[in-house]
């Protein structure tokens, strides 16, 4: 839209700051574990169900979002997704019981994720810039997400420590409602007026049908199960298995503050990366680096230094995959439906989510150890290297006929 404010660094700056609070929000779960299961009535699985239900909600919902932003406004969708997260928030701070946990924590946080998560934000942010920077754009906004978890976990920290988890939860609340008046500049550009000699827009049946039948998308969809699964059992776990560990609460806040950290550096490098390097491979070497940074952590006696530098690598590789893998998404099959198939990638990646959620509590529970849940995640790993590794990531011969 020429002449209009909504530039694409106003766009970038305002996109990367929804995805600073609402990804940096969503992480202070793992640090509310511990408060939440000793004071309300809601036991580790409890707790680890209703985010593994907040998991599926959000890749569930997520295409239909997308889609519905793609048809009736990415600005409006956002703001609905912000005001469902804000209120979910607030209102968990009233939990006491296993199913009020799960219609806030669960289904309302889930809902609201869907709306202000990466697929709708890095679509919007996409179809604002243009190819040769395509890749460093989804990077920057990409690491957004952890620079917000770098900065709001240790404020969770600080507020649960001083004033309880439900004061912390308002906070949070409060914090998140932001989101609905940063939508303001997410909205659509203008679309040109229509050639009437130029073929026919692709439908969204159509365009549906075509990712279905590729081989790449499929693959790529499969592998980013692995992606959530070991993201979220981590997000979700490690504080406890920390504490567990003999290690003090803030040693569990400072790994995920780490995390976060080192995820804009090493987003912002993979993302760069993806220019250059053809994306399919970088995913493969991602997966492989992760099953060895993991095996190397169990293996070895779990300290303060250790678990730092484990943070620090983990941190470089933490959401590495989704600049990478929304370009893949946008270079096979051009941006007009970007945000809807993403989001199809993405619940795969959220059903991995909830069973890294979920099992960890299960296990935990059973065993009293994360032991055999960390190693799924490493033998997952080698899984979605192998996957990856063959994608035709070529453009489908529609993308190809439009460019000649």
């Amino acid at each position: 839209m020429q002449g209009s404010w909504r530039t694409p660094m106003v766009v970038l700056t305002c996109g990367t700051i929804i995805l600073f609070i609402s990804f940096g929000a969503r992480n202070i779960f793992g640090i509310l574990l511990d408060p939440m299961t000793e004071s309300a009535s809601i036991s580790v699985g409890d707790f680890s169900f209703a985010i593994g239900l907040q998991a599926v909600i959000w890749g569930l919902t997520t295409p239909i979002t997308a889609s519905l932003a793609e048809r009736y406004g990415t600005a409006r969708m956002i703001a609905l997704g912000g005001t469902l997260y804000a209120a979910g928030l607030i209102l968990m701070s009233l939990v006491q019981t296993p199913v009020h946990m799960h219609l806030t924590a669960g289904l309302m946080l889930g809902l609201g994720l869907s709306a202000t998560g990466f697929p709708i934000i890095l679509a919007a942010i996409t179809k604002r810039v243009d190819a040769r920077r395509r890749s460093l754009f989804l990077g920057i906004g990409s690491a957004a997400g952890s620079s917000g978890q770098l900065a709001l976990v240790p404020m969770g920290q600080f507020f649960i420590s001083g004033y309880g988890w439900a004061v912390t939860a308002i906070i949070f609340g409060c914090m998140v409602s932001l989101i609905v008046l940063l939508s303001t500049a997410m909205k659509d550009p203008k679309r040109e007026a229509a050639d009437p000699n130029a073929a026919p827009e692709q439908k969204l049946t159509e365009a549906l049908g075509e990712a279905m039948t590729h081989r790449g998308f499929l693959l790529l969809t499969a592998g980013y199960f692995v992606c959530g699964y070991q993201v979220m059992f981590l997000g979700t776990h490690l504080p406890n298995f920390l504490t567990e560990a003999g290690q003090d609460p803030w040693v569990g806040a400072t790994a995920l503050s780490l995390i976060g950290l080192f995820n804009i550096f090493g987003t912002l490098l993979w993302g760069a990366l993806g220019g250059k390097w053809r994306m399919k491979y970088l995913l493969t070497s991602i997966y492989l680096l992760r099953s060895t940074v993991l095996s190397v952590f169990i293996l070895l006696p779990v300290t303060p230094v250790s678990t730092y530098l484990f943070a620090a690598a983990i941190g470089l590789l933490w959401l590495a995959t989704v600049p990478l893998t929304s370009g893949l998404v946008a270079r096979i099959f051009g941006l007009k439906y970007m945000a809807t198939l993403t989001g199809i990638v993405f619940f795969s990646h959220q059903l991995g989510s909830f069973a890294g959620a979920w099992l960890g509590g299960v296990f935990f529970e059973s065993t009293g150890s994360y032991d055999t849940i960390w190693w799924i995640g490493v033998l997952l790993g080698i899984v979605a290297a192998a996957l990856h590794f063959p994608i035709d990531d070529k453009p489908v011969e529609r993308m190809q006929a439009a460019e000649a």
